[in-house]
């Protein structure tokens, strides 16, 4: 196996266990060698309540890739916060909870997601 389809089975294992629902929807995580993805997602009517990225980010504005991740994850904090949302349940992924994923989680928190 390579490390793709190794994340890829991870991921499965993880969301085997996690469910988002309205009042407590999901936050998935998705990160390239780019950038860094963060979705909020109602699992019970399959549909993205937000989303944000770090694709309008310029790396020389921040602290490189994981100040990026921690502004991204204050950016979907306060979507969030638009539509009412204050609980969350963290999907990492297949990621390790580490670097950009866990700047993301920080950046969500100091946000006012709970989690």
């Amino acid at each position: 196996m390579n490390k793709r389809e190794n994340r890829i089975k991870r991921k499965r294992r993880v969301r085997s266990k996690i469910f988002g629902t309205k009042e407590r929807p999901r936050i998935s995580v998705f990160r390239s060698s780019k950038h860094i993805y963060a979705q909020l997602v109602n699992d019970d009517k399959g549909e993205t309540l937000a989303f944000a990225s770090s694709k309008g980010f310029k790396i020389e504005q921040t602290k490189g890739k994981l100040g990026i991740a921690v502004m991204v994850g204050e950016k979907l904090a306060g979507l969030a916060k638009l539509k009412k949302v204050t609980m969350a349940v963290f999907d990492k992924g297949g990621y390790k909870f580490h670097g950009r994923v866990k700047a993301l989680a920080e950046g969500a928190r100091r946000g006012g997601l709970k989690f």
